[in-house]
């Protein structure tokens, strides 16, 4: 099992910019595919941004897109998500997802395998 530290989360003001880091160890990271998402208060878990484990492919919440970039490091065994424009709608704890063995994607809980312990992103307006 993989573990994960997150980082970078905070307060910000809205129209403002995060990038969260993910740390991964005690699994090949470049032979998964990883995720992150979010939870604000009394509401599901939910899917943000995914990264393929081959080719690099990405895909996006409908919520974020354009707005925040998901990316990773294989040398550094680090993810990362770059968010721009926040919105105080953003405001939730974000977390760091690693993906089930030969899922391509991570786009549902049921795709992770192990879980972040989560950093909290506050968006003022």
């Amino acid at each position: 099992q993989v573990q994960l530290v997150e980082s970078g989360g905070g307060l910000v003001q809205a129209g403002g910019s995060l990038r969260l880091s993910c740390a991964a160890s005690g699994r090949t990271f470049s032979s998964y595919a990883m995720g992150w998402f979010r939870q604000a208060p009394g509401k599901e878990r939910e899917f943000v941004a995914t990264i393929s484990w081959i080719g690099g492919s990405t895909y996006y919440a409908d919520s974020v897109k354009g707005r925040f970039t998901i990316s990773r490091d294989d040398a550094k065994n680090t993810l990362y998500l770059q968010m721009n424009s926040l919105k105080p709608e953003d405001t939730a704890v974000y977390y760091c997802a690693a993906g089930k063995n030969r899922i391509a994607v991570v786009t549902t809980t049921q795709h992770v395998d192990s879980w972040g312990q989560g950093t909290q992103v506050t968006v003022s307006t």
